[in-house]
């Protein structure tokens, strides 16, 4: 007798939290009807920087654009040029669902996989005018190419750095039925030099975040940046 109890007990949790689940699962993304174009908002030409013309962006392989367009709604990848010659290669990626059934791509598993050697992955912090801003310093290298890598990922309106934020902050969004957008933005360049590399990364985040509007700024590093 106390058995067959003690299954429907069991049954009875297990359905609960089966309900529970359905329930809570987030059905609406925050920025569903806010439309924006990142080939639009991020300028071709701020402070002393503009699109180098002369660089036409490789396309991935078809396998990695597939599971890219499942991954993210936006893509853009430019390489900026200054006066002095210097480049720096811009990605950006968004995505409008960034529940627990969909994650950025981190840099350093894409590099990874892509046949590089990350020797260096550190958190770290980038002084700007709208605040500390949250990032990841890379290095990646293959064979005589060494690329610095600076970038950031924002869950909804904040920016995060480890796995456990951004659950978290799912979890926040997921417990008013919202669903968090997301935005990944890496900066990189070709130098064996890191400090002066993520120097000069940083002098041109500083400038392209100063080219844009508030809510466009905010869009890319959260709302310290609004």
């Amino acid at each position: 007798m106390m058995t067959y109890i003690r299954q429907i007990l069991i049954a009875v949790v297990l359905l609960t939290a089966a309900w529970g689940a359905v329930a809570l699962k987030p059905t609406k993304k925050i920025n569903a009807n806010d439309k924006f174009s990142l080939e639009q908002i991020i300028p071709k030409k701020f402070g002393d920087w503009q699109v180098d013309p002369t660089i036409i962006p490789v396309k991935p392989d078809p396998e990695t654009e597939r599971k890219l367009a499942v991954l993210y709604d936006q893509t853009l990848s430019r390489t900026y040029v200054n006066t002095k010659g210097e480049r720096i290669m811009l990605s950006i990626a968004y995505g409008g669902d960034q529940s627990n059934n969909l994650q950025v791509h981190k840099p350093e598993v894409c590099y990874t996989a892509q046949g590089f050697e990350v020797t260096r992955n550190v958190l770290g912090q980038m002084l700007t005018e709208y605040g500390q801003l949250p990032i990841k310093r890379l290095m990646a290298v293959q064979g005589p190419r060494n690329e610095p890598i600076t970038y950031w990922i924002t869950v909804g309106d904040k920016v995060i750095q480890t796995g456990v934020q951004r659950r978290l902050q799912a979890l926040t969004y997921g417990l008013t039925g919202r669903v968090p957008d997301g935005m990944l933005v890496r900066v990189s360049n070709i130098d064996t030099d890191l400090e002066a590399s993520y120097k000069l990364q940083d002098e041109f985040v500083n400038s392209m975040l100063r080219d844009l509007d508030a809510k466009s700024r905010s869009r890319l590093i959260g709302t310290f940046g609004a």
